[in-house]
């Protein structure tokens, strides 16, 4: 049963009213130790401290061949996560996930950008269920059911590409593929509107004048 004291859009009550199965509240688990980084691959400032250099005080807009680096990494990380979700199934460990990615991601001689990042042990961050956000893999088997959240980052040639898209494991039922469904879809439509002069709020306004109609 699903109680919520917040007044939700029409479509999301939708889902909301769904039939909804029991899942596993995802807990602490035994994390393995960090892999290797080899030798030839660029590594950005934080890669032996876990401190990262200090951000600028004002914005920095980036030349046009910067530019096109950052397209070139935006792009590898994107291939690569779609890999790793299409990798991820019903009793795989989120570290073999994360296994699977750091392979990818120094074959293309690039650097798996939240390694070591304040600290973070792992190369990619893998949210399951209840894991709000940049979870660290670990050696829970995922369940059929699972909602598996991965962000892929990479450092490649002196910039950063990052992304984070989910995928329900296994069948799942009705509620979670429809959540991944709308979530995927907010998304691309608010990409859409991302442009130079365009406002922060046309992303909030335009998920909610999705799901706000019928």
């Amino acid at each position: 049963m699903i109680t919520c004291t917040r007044t939700y859009p029409k479509k999301a009550l939708k889902l909301l009213s769904l039939n909804v199965r029991s899942y596993t509240v995802v807990g602490l688990d035994t994390v393995t130790n960090s892999l290797e980084i080899p030798k030839h691959v660029q590594t950005p400032s934080y890669y032996r401290n876990g401190i990262p250099s200090p951000r600028p005080n004002s914005i920095d807009i980036k030349t046009d061949e910067q530019i096109e680096r950052l397209k070139v990494a935006g792009a590898l990380a994107g291939n690569i996560l779609d890999k790793t979700l299409d990798y991820a199934q019903v009793g795989m460990t989120t570290d073999e996930l994360d296994k699977y990615s750091h392979n990818l991601i120094v074959e293309s001689g690039a650097y798996p950008a939240p390694f070591n990042y304040r600290g973070f042990p792992k190369s990619i961050c893998t949210s399951v269920n209840n894991v709000l956000c940049h979870g660290i893999p670990n050696t829970r088997p995922l369940e059929d059911g699972d909602i598996l959240s991965v962000d892929v980052s990479v450092y490649h040639d002196g910039v950063f590409g990052d992304c984070c898209s989910n995928r329900v494991v296994g069948e799942g039922d009705a509620t979670a593929n429809s959540m991944v469904t709308v979530a995927r879809d907010s998304v691309l439509s608010c990409l859409v509107h991302c442009r130079p002069g365009a406002s922060f709020s046309i992303i909030g306004k335009t998920i909610r004048h999705l799901y706000s109609t019928d």
